[in-house]
């Protein structure tokens, strides 16, 4: 009889609250930095931007590790076989990082037209550039764990799928995600059993800043049943939205305000 695995069970549940928990320290160490973020001495900028890469890097390396230990585990609890072991992701190329980071401090310092947000008091741009610097390093430290889920599931000959595992409380867009379910590698790898509506990267892989959903693996033999909370989801965008294209991520996030 197949094994099932699920967004819902155990393992995941603690693999995504130990990811979280990185992300908590990730911040605090982030907010640390942040006081060393002058707005009147721009010219101190690179060091910052360089001393943020590196605690991204680090955290991120972090992360990569307890996706790995987490696919090595589940792969075990599959008892598939091999000798495949997961390898670690690499950190983002620090150019990325760098740009990521300028994005979020952009709005400091006013440049050529202002636009509306360049017009607010210095207090509230350093603010809410504080507010875009942590959510972008949240997500460039939880991406790192995630791609090393989904490189394993590429490489290892016994890994079919993925899925996407969300919180009771994650956004609409991500519940939505969630429902689409187990997501395969390839055409070859799914066979029959794949969902023509819902296959592909795309289905799965978009993230926010400050998201928290983690990515799980699905191996050879294993049934993936979605949890409760997104057979509910997932009930909900067939009811109310799927029937309108262009539409149906608003119709759905209405649906999950007023029946979720």
């Amino acid at each position: 009889m197949a094994s099932t695995v699920s967004d819902g069970d155990g393992a995941a549940d603690r693999y995504r609250r130990a990811q979280r928990g990185l992300s908590r320290l990730l911040l605090r160490d982030i907010g640390r930095l942040w006081r060393l973020f002058n707005p009147a001495q721009p010219a101190a900028l690179p060091d910052w931007l360089e001393a943020a890469d590196e605690v991204v890097s680090r955290f991120g390396d972090m992360s990569a590790s307890l996706a790995a230990e987490f696919y090595d585990a589940q792969r075990a609890q599959a008892d598939v076989g091999g000798g495949f072991r997961s390898p670690l992701a690499d950190p983002p190329p620090a150019e990325q990082v760098e740009a990521s980071l300028r994005w979020a401090i952009h709005d400091v310092w006013p440049q050529g037209t202002e636009t509306e947000a360049q017009q607010q008091p210095l207090n509230s741009r350093v603010a809410v550039a504080e507010r875009q610097v942590t959510g972008v390093a949240q997500k460039l430290v939880a991406d790192q764990g995630r791609e090393t889920v989904r490189q394993a599931v590429r490489r290892d000959p016994q890994a079919v799928a993925y899925a996407r595992a969300a919180a009771l409380g994650a956004c609409s867009f991500c519940r939505l995600m969630a429902s689409r379910g187990a997501v395969y590698a390839t055409e070859g790898s799914a066979g029959m059993d794949a969902n023509d509506l819902f296959s592909g990267d795309a289905s799965v892989v978009k993230f926010h800043d400050n998201c928290h959903c983690a990515i799980i693996p699905v191996f050879r033999g294993q049934q993936f049943e979605l949890s409760p909370h997104a057979s509910d989801w997932d009930r909900l965008y067939r009811e109310y939205a799927a029937p309108f294209p262009g539409d149906q991520l608003r119709r759905f996030r209405r649906a999950i305000a007023e029946h979720g």
